[in-house]
């Protein structure tokens, strides 16, 4: 198992899990929104693509646990200090509060009580420190797996890695099976919303991909049309008898 070279340690980060009610910030006087366009067309697609299947296809494993994950949603940890924002994140056992302008207006430490579960960075150039500056940062925040998707290689290491946080901080695992999340991770080819493109997508643990809303759809219609062709068939083997399958 490959570990990533010791870098210089950042300042301890005061994180802040819970508040009393009177240290509760404005959240109105918070910066939750810097209207940064997105780079790509990739990289807006596959931020889609992050948690469209977890809410259409998997909705919490077999348990059904609950769960918050989205994209460009700033992690704000601390009261003084400015949030960070993954490409996408993906947070259990956690449920978003009913008032989406003011508590569920971004992902809020002090609201939910703990980091997310998963955060990915989809590499773009080489000016986003996916490396030098956010392993350091997100092994203090606590979260428990980091993926970095690098399609087009701009960090030379490969295309997908899944980093895990250990004692000793950020570790990259042999495998992409997270059984403690219970989902796993796998590279596929194929179109999304009208891109062909080689696609990072949550899997079980045999490598049988969760589907998005669309091929739920696609899935509903197919059944839909055998059963109707099934159905068909049979009225043909009735009349053929001589008996009406109309008639009641």
């Amino acid at each position: 198992m490959s570990v990533e070279r010791k870098r210089k340690p950042t300042p301890e980060l005061e994180i802040q899990y819970h508040l009393p009610p009177e240290d509760l910030p404005l959240v109105d006087l918070l910066v939750t929104e810097d209207d940064e366009p997105v780079d790509n067309w990739y990289s807006e697609r596959q931020r889609w693509l992050f948690s469209d299947p977890l809410y259409a296809g998997w909705r919490g494993g077999p348990t059904a646990r609950p769960f918050v994950a989205a994209s460009d949603i700033g992690l704000f940890y601390a009261l003084r200090q400015p949030p960070v924002v993954p490409d996408a994140f993906l947070s259990l056992d956690v449920q978003a509060p009913p008032n989406i302008w003011r508590e569920g207006r971004a992902y809020f430490f002090w609201v939910y009580g703990k980091p997310p579960d998963v955060v990915c960075e989809v590499v773009s150039n080489k000016k986003g420190g996916e490396v030098n500056r956010k392993i350091p940062l997100y092994a203090q925040l606590g979260i428990r797996y980091y993926i970095i998707l690098d399609p087009m290689g701009r960090l030379r290491q490969g295309m997908l890695r899944l980093y895990e946080l250990t004692p000793t901080g950020y570790q990259i695992r042999q495998s992409l099976w997270m059984p403690d999340i219970g989902l796993g991770l796998t590279l596929w080819r194929g179109e999304y919303q009208g891109f062909e493109q080689t696609w990072l997508r949550w899997c079980d643990e045999h490598g049988t991909l969760y589907a998005t809303a669309a091929e739920l759809a696609d899935q509903e219609r197919i059944k839909a049309d055998q059963e109707h062709a099934r159905a068909e068939r049979l009225a043909e083997r009735l009349r053929a008898l001589g008996i009406d399958p109309d008639q009641e």
